[in-house]
């Protein structure tokens, strides 16, 4: 099991995500825990589907939303995609 602080997060996917994903959670450790990183690691597991999840989603961090790349991250980061409506 991962040891708080030691870089990994659990992501969890709604909608569109989950589909790309094909599940509705892992757990991903990375090695600098930014949004930045977390968004390069699923592209590179998830590929085009996820793309075009992030290109108009974003992360909710902390109960924040957040697209910043320089943010850093622990814990729950929850991939949310477009949402249609206001």
């Amino acid at each position: 099991m991962a040891e708080a602080g030691d870089g990994t997060v659990l992501v969890r996917y709604f909608a569109a995500a989950e589909e790309a994903a094909g599940r509705p959670e892992e757990r991903i450790r990375l090695a600098e825990p930014t949004l930045g990183a977390l968004r390069a690691e699923l592209l590179a597991r998830y590929g085009a589907p996820m793309e075009l999840v992030l290109r108009s989603g974003s992360f909710l961090v902390d109960a924040v939303v957040s697209r910043d790349p320089a943010r850093r991250v622990a814990g729950t980061v929850d991939v949310l995609p477009p949402f249609a409506g206001g």
